[in-house]
Order: structure tokens, then C-alpha cells, then sequence
């Protein structure tokens, strides 16, 4: 019956090419008002005026806030949900919208106008009059003059960024090979194709204040926590609602400014007030992957050892957010060098504040490392896999500690067949097809294979139905699906009579969904909650005397088929429904939760894969086209093929996009986003992308869980960027260290 590991289709596909799936702004609210938002022209400075009396006048407008009349906020606190918001490395800003009068980047919110219509409240935004107190603003990360060391990537799991193991200062010196090199990466943007929204509703419930809130949110009980600090309430006054996203890769999760926006005019107006944002705004609202210049040293021995490895960054947050993307990640654990030292200093800016974008660090520190490594291989004029496999690390360098499961060998060697490397000459600039270059390339790729707590409740009916739930979120990447298929497996049901409901604070807690962690997450928690709902069941049977299952010993009775029998005569047993409905009652619930154990401190979880790619390039024009792209994966055991090949050739699609095309600019003099729409801003198309190529081996991590499950949302991104670079040094001779990779970059090498 087992259905886990099978290609189903997605259970909202239909609902989601009819139009039927309801996203954040298509839900029906009476009574309800929209506002718009007027957003600063000034990166650096104060409002010394603001002008609203014309946008009062103004047909159907209910009400305009600013700084100067909007409700007064609670102060955040330093952890919300268990996530650190506060100080150098946190994961989000403190600041909260219309509190005060200083501006700290172009885009910042400086009031709300809330009318009958969408049409009249964008109309009397325009009619606001904003004057400014101007003051220089920082837009450079080399000359800003606030500079931190973050000890730590204050998110979920805490995580050193500045370590030192060994003595790598005196190895790099002794190192007979060495070389460093530095690497910039551009500002990107994650562009899903849901733009941000929110509906916001106030209500009395028992004399007091409650507040609906249905928004794009990966964040259920964070965003929860967030809006009852925030406004004074206690969390259960507090609702949330998104049962899908359109796409989030990252964003979604971190920045409060919209929902709290919206609740605050709703409060003002006494009526349900709906925000959408238009996609110019989400280059100011909705958070973005920071710039990044790494700085990476690696000290050799002749026949291609690696003894020494240091990894610098500098990047750079907003004026109120100590995010820091945490580029040394794949640097500390990827190869065996006995000696490292890693760094991460962070420059604050008058820009809007970056937060975790698909593989945040991963990405880019791993196309740093990976394109480091492809340039020691050159030196020693080795080819790139065998240095990598003379550098195979057995254990995890930094901690000691064994992997959980590691099959990246086995990755390397079918990546090879599936390029066809053995037709690869190892001489740059030597192969040709059809009178452009012709160049191979690859990259190592991994992503921590992480796992939190979680809970969830699962009911069975009488009439043989069951449901399973929990407050986690489906953001395109086929939960409902998947854990629709654990639960049945779980309560031994046919798929068909079981649904998974998800994306509602109601529902029994789970984490945010990020880090590649839902699918290890929230599997074990529908596991159990299954269980506990059998066991309530089967004590039911055991109890009635009615029941074939009348007096047997617990642990002899199994479910099979949606069914309880005894193990030892699987002919003797009941369904489910028939012993509700004998015992009269409409169903059986149960609420259970899951959480990892001392298997975390025991082994080093990751998941790890090859990326090779072929690429043309032009001489002439200096154009790239990635023409065809491999990946082959150790991700444990796959819940569903189908989803799963989605997410992985998705995330490799992106890795295209972050390599040769995607940047944010930033005009010098006001701090404001030249590029701020998806005509210019370009994200690869059909004809960018190749046939991408995904394989996987399928092997179960014995340690994770019972389910050998570990996340493959990031890990496609991760590694991509570096194999085309690497590929694109092949093809011409010209190592070019600077994403995106435009022509005119290779025009100039």
C-alpha cells in the first residue's frame, strides 16, 4: 500500500491551473477597504513634512497614517518564535513602520492611504507631499563607516562566524602551492511570482480585541508572535491565514513592515483593509541576497592536498537588520584541510535589509569556493574531480564529527558519465562546436540537512476518513502532496481518503519553512500524530466487547489496509469506521509532536551532490548559453519523485539566472532601484534554460529520521553558479570572478 517514495501529482495542481487555489490577496472579506502606500525618494534622512490634505479630499479615502498619527507600536523583542531578531548576524530588522520620522533607505514606507477602492486609494497616494531633511546616505560597503564583526548567523541555529581551526596563517605560509583570489557577487532579488499582500480584520471576541490576518507568510507562528508583541495583543488574539504562497525562496519569512502596515490601518479605519504591493515595491519591501566580496586563500602541496583555507567576506545589511549572509558555511565542512580561518565582516548601508535568499551563504560562498578550487586544479594541472576527490573529506574537518550519510562519490562518477566528461579536453580555450568555445565545468554542492520540532494533529472519521494537520506552509515545493502521503502510509489508508491541511496558526504549531527543513520536519510529526490516533483507536476495540479485537494484547494488533487485525491472523480485525460507529462516535483525534534527538550531536547532517555544465560562448558578442546542465544528488530518501525533480531542476534554474544575468543597481546619488521590474530585471526564460538533467540516488539517511528524509529545496541552487563559471573559464582561457557574468565582463577580461 505504501505510497511515500511514488511520483503522485500534486494535490492542488488542478486547484492552481483553474484559479481555485486562494492565495493571500483573492480572499473574499466583507466590508472590505484597500491601501496604498507612499514610499520614501530619499535614502538617508528625516520627514520634515508631510503634506496629506489634498490625498484627505480626495474621492472615497477613509483615512491617510504617517508617522505622525499612526497607532504606537510595542517595541520587538530580541527572539520571536525562538528566531533571533536582534543585533549583529539577527535575521530580520527592528524597525517598525511609521514610528518615527528618519528614513534609513529608498522605498522605506512613510504613509498609508486607505480608501473605498484600490484605484482611488493609488490615486491619493499621489498626493501626498513629502519634504525632506536629506543627509548623505552609505551606499558602498567598501566606505561605509559602520563596520562589525557578527560572531554569529543568529537564525534558528546559531552558527560561528568567525572561526579559526588550526593554525592556517603558518600553513598557508609553508604551502609550497598557493593562490587568493577575491570574488564579488551582485545584489539579487528572490521575484516569486506572488507579490506581497495583506488582508487585515478586527473583531471583538469576548470584549476584547482580535485581529485576523491573512498574508504571504512562510512564518505562521513567528508572524503570529510578531503581530501580538507588536500591537499589544496576546498571541491567541491573533490569527493567521495562508494556505498557499506563490513562490518565496526565501523571502516571505523575515520582513514585518507590510502586515504590520496593514493591521495598523485596519484598526484606523474599523474595517478590513487589504494591501497588495506592486513588483517595483518588492525591490524595497520584500528583502534581497546582499552584495558579497570573498576573499579565498588556499595553501597546497604539489600533489594537490589542500592544507590551508581561508575565507573572508564582506557584505553588508541595512541601518536596522544584522543579517549577515553567511558565506563560509560550505568552506568549513566541504574538503579535509586540517587549517582554516574564516571571516565575516558586515558593512551597514542606507539600503532596504537583505534576509535569506534559496541556499542564503551557500550560493554564493559555495561559487567562491568551488571556483577557488577549479583555479588550484589549473595551477597543479589537475583535473578538477580528481582534486576533489584527493581532498574527500570522511568526517566533518571542523567538528570531527561523522556524517549522518555521505554518498558524494558515487555523485561525482555518474555527474561524469551523464556530461560525458571523458570528451572533456583538459586544455582551456581547446574545444569548439559550431564556431563558438566549448567549455566543461563542475562544482561540488551541498546544504545542511537540518530538522526542528514540530506537532500535528491527525483525525480518522466514521465514515472511513481521515485528516492530518499542521501549521506548516506550501510554497510551491508540493507539501500538501507529500505529507498527504506520509500521513496515509502512517494511518495505513489509501491515499484518496486522506487530507493534509496546512497554512493556519490554528493548527497545531510548526516551524517557519526555510533551510530546506519541512520535509524532515513535519514528515515525523504526521508520523506520530498517526500512530497516536491508531493507538486511540485500537483502545477503543480493545475495549468493546463487540469488537473482533475484544481482549487481545495491544502490541498485538497492527493497521493494515484501514483496517486493525491481529498480526498473527491479519483475517481478524475490523475498520476503522466500524468501531466508531458502534462506539457512536463521529471520530478519534490525536495530537502528538516529533523533535530530533541526540542524533544531532552525534553526527554532522548535510546533503551533498555534483553540478556539471557545458557552455558556448561567443567570441564575437561575449554572449554564454548554457547548453546543457547536470546534477546528480545524495539527498536521502525522496518523499515523491515528481516533486522532487521540480524543486531540484527549479533550484538549478535559479543557480542559471544568479550566474549569468541577475543584479540589483542601485542609483549612486538617492539610494533607489534602478532596476525595479521583471523587463529589466531578467530571471532565465525557456530559452536561457537548457534540458536540465537531475538524477538522485536515492539512499536513505539512516540517522534524520525514520523516514531517511533530508530537504531539497536550496540544494539545486547551490553549486550551479560555480560548475558554469568554472565551465566558462574552460571554454575561453578567461577566469572571471564577478556575477553576474555579462558579456561585457568578457569582453573586457
Amino acid at each position: 500500500m505504501s505510497v511515500t517514495g511514488k511520483p503522485l501529482d500534486r494535490v492542488d495542481g488542478r486547484l492552481k491551473v483553474t484559479g481555485a487555489a486562494r492565495f493571500t490577496a483573492e480572499w473574499e472579506v466583507p466590508g472590505l477597504v484597500y491601501g496604498a502606500v507612499v514610499d520614501s525618494a530619499r535614502a538617508h534622512g528625516t520627514v520634515s513634512a508631510i503634506d496629506v490634505a489634498a490625498a484627505r479630499k480626495a474621492p472615497g479615502v477613509l483615512a491617510v497614517l504617517t508617522h505622525e498619527n499612526a497607532p504606537r507600536l510595542q517595541p520587538m523583542p530580541a527572539k520571536v518564535g525562538g528566531v533571533q531578531f536582534r543585533g549583529e548576524g539577527g535575521i530580520t530588522e527592528t524597525r517598525q513602520p511609521l514610528q518615527t520620522a528618519a528614513i534609513e533607505y529608498a522605498g522605506q514606507p512613510l504613509a498609508v492611504v486607505v480608501a473605498d477602492t484600490h484605484e482611488r486609494a493609488r490615486y491619493a497616494a499621489s498626493l501626498v507631499r513629502v519634504t525632506y531633511a536629506d543627509k548623505v546616505p552609505e551606499l558602498a560597503m567598501a566606505s561605509a563607516k559602520r563596520k562589525t564583526l557578527p560572531e554569529s548567523f543568529l537564525g534558528n541555529n546559531e552558527e560561528k562566524l568567525q572561526v579559526t581551526v588550526g593554525d592556517p596563517a603558518a600553513a598557508l605560509a609553508a604551502a609550497p602551492v598557493k593562490l587568493e583570489r577575491v570574488y564579488e557577487s551582485a545584489i539579487t532579488h528572490h521575484n516569486p511570482i506572488e507579490q506581497l499582500a495583506s488582508i487585515a480584520r478586527w473583531e471583538k471576541r469576548n470584549g476584547t480585541d482580535f485581529l485576523t490576518l491573512y498574508d504571504i507568510t512562510r512564518g505562521l507562528e513567528v508572524l503570529q508572535e510578531v503581530m501580538a508583541v507588536s500591537l499589544g495583543l496576546p498571541p491567541e488574539s491573533v490569527h493567521v491565514i495562508c494556505p498557499f504562497i506563490g513562490g518565496a525562496f526565501g523571502a516571505k519569512g523575515w520582513l514585518y513592515a507590510p502586515p504590520l502596515l496593514t493591521a495598523m490601518a485596519a484598526k484606523a479605519v474599523g474595517r478590513p483593509v487589504k494591501i497588495e504591493w506592486r513588483r517595483q515595491d518588492m525591490f524595497a519591501v520584500a528583502g534581497h541576497r546582499a552584495a558579497t566580496r570573498q576573499t579565498v586563500a588556499l595553501g597546497a602541496t604539489r600533489a594537490g592536498n589542500i592544507t590551508a583555507l581561508r575565507h573572508d567576506t564582506l557584505t553588508h545589511s541595512s541601518q536596522s537588520s544584522g543579517y549577515t549572509e553567511p558565506c563560509a558555511r560550505v568552506s568549513r565542512m566541504m574538503y579535509a584541510v586540517p587549517n582554516m580561518a574564516f571571516s565575516h565582516q558586515l558593512a551597514h548601508l542606507h539600503l532596504p535589509s537583505p534576509c535569506p535568499m534559496r541556499g542564503p551563504g551557500e550560493t554564493v560562498g559555495g561559487w567562491a569556493l568551488e571556483c577557488a578550487i577549479d583555479e588550484l586544479a589549473a595551477e597543479l594541472n589537475l583535473d578538477p574531480v580528481e582534486l576533489r576527490l584527493r581532498n574527500y573529506a570522511d568526517q566533518n574537518p571542523e567538528t570531527g564529527k561523522p556524517w549522518s550519510s555521505k554518498h558524494l562519490r558515487e555523485c561525482y562518477a555518474r555527474g561524469q558519465k551523464l556530461i560525458g566528461w571523458e570528451a572533456r579536453s583538459p586544455r582551456p580555450r581547446s574545444m569548439r562546436a559550431g564556431g563558438q568555445l566549448l567549455g566543461y565545468g563542475m562544482a561540488t554542492t551541498m546544504y545542511p540537512a537540518g530538522r526542528k520540532e514540530a506537532k500535528a494533529r491527525a483525525t480518522i472519521f466514521a465514515d472511513g476518513r481521515a485528516l492530518v494537520q499542521s501549521a506548516t506552509h506550501e510554497l510551491g515545493n508540493g507539501a500538501y502532496t507529500i505529507f498527504r502521503q506520509i500521513s496515509a502510509d502512517a494511518l495505513a489508508l489509501p491515499v484518496e481518503r486522506v487530507r493534509f491541511e496546512l497554512g493556519d496558526s490554528a493548527l497545531p504549531a510548526a516551524p517557519t519553512s526555510g533551510g530546506s527543513t519541512t520535509t524532515a520536519t513535519v514528515g515525523p510529526a504526521a508520523q506520530v500524530a498517526a500512530r497516536a490516533v491508531l493507538e486511540a483507536l485500537k483502545n477503543l476495540a480493545l475495549r468493546d466487547a463487540q469488537s473482533p479485537l475484544f481482549g487481545a494484547a495491544a502490541d498485538a494488533i497492527e493497521a493494515r489496509e484501514g483496517r486493525l487485525v491481529l498480526k498473527a491472523s491479519p483475517g481478524k480485525g475490523e475498520e476503522y469506521g466500524a468501531i466508531l460507529r458502534r462506539a457512536k462516535l463521529p471520530s478519534v483525534m490525536a495530537i502528538d509532536e516529533a523533535k530530533p534527538g541526540e542524533e544531532r550531536e552525534k553526527y554532522s547532517f548535510y546533503s551533498f551532490g555534483a553540478v556539471f555544465a557545458q557552455v558556448r560562448v561567443d567570441e564575437a558578442s561575449g554572449s554564454i548559453r548554457v547548453a546543457r546542465l547536470c546534477g546528480v544528488y545524495d539527498v536521502g530518501r525522496l518523499m515523491n519523485p515528481k516533486t522532487a525533480h521540480s524543486q531540484l531542476i527549479g533550484g538549478m534554474a535559479m543557480g542559471i539566472g544568479a550566474t549569468l544575468m541577475e543584479a540589483t543597481h542601485y542609483d549612486p546619488r538617492n539610494g533607489r532601484a534602478v532596476v525595479r521590474n521583471l523587463a529589466d530585471y531578467h530571471v532565465p526564460s525557456m530559452a536561457d534554460t537548457p534540458d536540465i538533467e537531475v538524477e538522485w540516488l536515492g539512499i536513505p539517511d539512516p540517522h534524520i529520521s525514520e523516514l531517511g528524509a533530508r530537504g531539497i529545496g536550496e540544494i539545486g541552487c547551490v553549486g550551479t553558479t560555480a560548475a558554469i563559471t568554472n565551465a566558462v573559464f574552460h571554454a575561453t582561457g578567461q577566469r572571471l570572478r564577478s556575477l553576474p557574468l555579462t558579456p561585457d565582463k568578457l569582453l573586457e577580461a
